[in-house]
């Protein structure tokens, strides 16, 4: 067992302690969760309107989707995502006579986890609509609203009530999730963990340490997430 002297010197943010790297690793966990996120926000609310917009075969399509999405791990579909989407994205652009592209880790990152995410964000969204009263879109019809402005001034502020409790798991099933990046090569916090710990044989330290962030991510979340369903309920009875 180190001493704490030890210990504080290897969680130093200065060479040559590691800290520094587990906070580079932290911010890149943050950006890629966020970057993901907002990706899943997107095609999960295109996703849940097709889903309900009556189109049989986009619905088979989107039922495709987030059925292989949601039964297949995270791992094998971000490993398949990242090699195999390389590789048919180079194949295709061999096929157009263009030359071929090195995929950025950070970007395939983002829009492998953003994919994934987006199936479950179609699920949580679809449900959020549905448990919207009919009557005030009926309502919203009746007064000659265009659909968009349906869209935006009655769907979005009824639904994300609805909604934010799933979409506030699905931010920590994401910071969760982008560890898994790792596998691709990219560095971020349990890549930066396993290296520090490899280097130092402090294993026990730096994953207790990576653990700690982790919960402060967590705890951090759920703080925004609380004061965020304290605006967007406001003027509704207080839940149970």
């Amino acid at each position: 067992m180190a001493s704490i002297e030890t210990m504080v010197q290897l969680l130093s943010p200065y060479p040559p302690g590691w800290g520094g790297t587990l906070l580079k690793g932290a911010v890149s966990t943050l950006a890629i969760s966020a970057g993901a996120y907002l990706i899943g926000i997107l095609i999960g609310m295109a996703g849940a309107l097709g889903k309900l917009s009556g189109n049989r075969p986009l619905g088979m399509v989107l039922n495709f989707y987030t059925t292989m999405i949601r039964a297949v791990p995270e791992l094998i579909l971000i490993v398949g995502l990242y090699y195999a989407g390389t590789d048919g994205l180079n194949r295709l652009l061999q096929w157009a006579g263009m030359p071929s592209l090195e995929i950025n880790g950070f970007a395939a990152a983002i829009a492998v986890l953003g994919f994934v995410q987006g199936a479950y964000m179609t699920e949580v969204l679809r449900g959020a609509i549905l448990a919207i009263p009919a009557g005030q879109i009926e309502a919203a019809r009746a007064f000659g609203m265009s659909p968009f402005l349906r869209f935006r001034r009655v769907v979005v502020p009824a639904l994300v009530p609805n909604a934010l409790p799933g979409l506030s798991n699905l931010w920590l099933a994401v910071t969760k999730d982008s560890a898994l990046v790792a596998v691709v090569g990219y560095q971020e916090l349990a890549l930066a963990t396993r290296l520090a710990g490899a280097s130092t044989k402090q294993y026990f330290l730096f994953f207790a340490a990576a653990a700690l962030m982790y919960l402060a991510i967590t705890l951090v979340s759920n703080l925004v997430f609380s004061l965020i369903e304290r605006r967007v309920r406001r003027g509704q009875p207080a839940l149970a």
